[in-house]
Parts: structure tokens; sequence; C-alpha cells
């Protein structure tokens, strides 16, 4: 390449290695760029909002699908749901669609505020922002489907089991059955979260494989403790369910944690 078309590039944005030029801008263009990324996110959020209000009876049939299924084990009981004020229908509404669209506008928030960072980051950073990203989604949607599939139908199991017992009517409400799926789904999502925390501490030198290996018996009862916390039912066996994924995440966070620290070594 000739000089001419060397100059050419680098007045295009393009350094020698053809790596983007990274651009000086001042605070007031920091807060116009953190300023559009917060109105992305508030459109994408907003659409799947006016989707989930769009196709509202599908997306009730799917979020009914762990009630159904401890109807069809229970058909001798009379499960229903049965509203108890005027307004319980349009706040189920409501509920379904303004926290329905945050675990389907989560990925594209993740990846605005991606773009909004990245310019701040080192080379090494940049390669790391997109694994680190698909990983957080990946487990926050594994999250939300455990909740789902298992915890959820679990939890009404044990509550239809305790009225038995007691000989209590169940009069259940849409609005606690719609409340319950919110606090387990998107709580249990989020707590998927925490090893991804836990890996990217040791990469940043705030943590220790060792000191997570030390305090293990400690982690076993914090996880227990955030277990009472997001489970709605105190019966052990559901939380012991909820447990177990967040400990065998926690051993697999100290397996990935020691390969970096190694790789760390490796480099010195």
């Amino acid at each position: 390449m000739s000089t001419e078309n060397k100059q050419q590039h680098t007045l295009q944005g393009e350094t020698e290695e053809g790596f983007p030029q990274e651009k000086t801008m001042g605070f007031f263009d920091h807060l116009e760029e953190l300023r559009w990324t917060l109105v992305k996110s508030a459109v994408v959020y907003l659409i799947f909002a006016v989707l989930i209000g769009v196709y509202l009876k599908e997306f009730n049939d799917v979020l009914m699908w762990p009630f159904n299924h401890i109807r069809a084990d229970n058909p001798s009981l009379n499960l229903d749901l049965g509203t108890t004020t005027i307004m319980e229908g349009f706040n189920v509404v409501i509920q379904m669609c303004l926290f329905g669209a945050l675990p389907l506008a989560a990925p594209f928030v993740l990846f605005f505020l991606g773009q909004f960072i990245s310019p701040a980051l080192t080379r090494s950073e940049l390669r790391m922002i997109l694994p680190t990203g698909l990983v957080a989604i990946l487990l926050f949607l594994v999250g939300c489907s455990f909740s789902f599939f298992l915890l959820i139908p679990s939890t009404l199991k044990v509550s239809v089991e305790i009225n038995q017992m007691f000989g209590f009517v169940m009069r259940w409400t849409p609005d606690s059955y719609y409340s319950l799926l919110t606090w387990l789904v998107l709580g249990v999502g989020a707590s998927f979260e925490f090893p991804l925390l836990i890996v990217l501490m040791v990469h940043m030198g705030i943590l220790k494989v060792a000191t997570l290996r030390k305090y293990r018996r400690h982690a076993i009862i914090a996880i227990f403790v955030i277990a009472a916390i997001v489970t709605p039912t105190p019966d052990p066996l559901t939380q012991s369910m909820f447990a177990a994924p967040l400990y065998v995440l926690y051993e697999l966070a100290i397996l990935a944690g020691a390969r970096i620290e190694r790789k760390r070594l490796a480099r010195k």
C-alpha cells in the first residue's frame, strides 16, 4: 500500500493495523451516547411489551403451563383462578406486559450497553465482552427455564398438598399466581448470574480461587440463604432444588477462575 493510500485510510478512521481509530469524545458527547443507549433500550423494551399485549392470549397460554400441569395431576380438585377485585384483571395484563418484556429485551439491552462501553475498553477486554454477554444471557435464560419448568410446578404441588392436609378450600387468584411467576422466574434467572460475577472478579484480581475454595462451606450456607429468600415455600425440597444448581455453578466458577489464573501466570 502506498503512503498516500495509508493516509487516506487513516483519514477514514482506521489505523495502519486495520483497527478502528478511537475518537476523542467530550463529556457532553458521552452524555449524548448514553442518552441514545437508554432511548434504544427503552424502545426495544416497549416493542416487546406491546407485542405481548397484542398476543396476550397466546402469551398467557404459555404462562399457564405450570398451573395446567398441576391441575392435570389433580383432576379431583377444583383448581381455578378467580379474581376478587374489579381491577385485578387489568393489573394482571399490566404485569404480564411490563415484566414479560424484561427477559425478552435483556439481550438487546446488553448489546446496546456493550456498544456504549466498548470505546473505553482495551483490545483484550473487547475480546471478552462478547462471550461474557452471551454467557450472561445464557445463564439468565437457563435460570428462568429451570424456575418455570421445575421450581414453579414443585411450589404449586407443595401448596396443594399443604391445603389438602389442613382441609382448606383453595381460592387462588390470578394476581397471586402471576406474582409467583414474576418473582420466581426473574429472581432465579438473576440468581444464576452470580457465577459469572465470581469469574469476572477473579479475572480482575479482586478474588482468588484459593479464597473461593477456602470458604466453600460458607458459600453453601449463603446459597441456601438465597434459596430461602427466593423460593416462596419453606419446604426443604423446593429450596434444595434451587440450591443444587447454584452450588454446581459455584464449582464451575471455581474451575473457570482457576483456568484464568493459570493463563495469567503463564503470561508472566
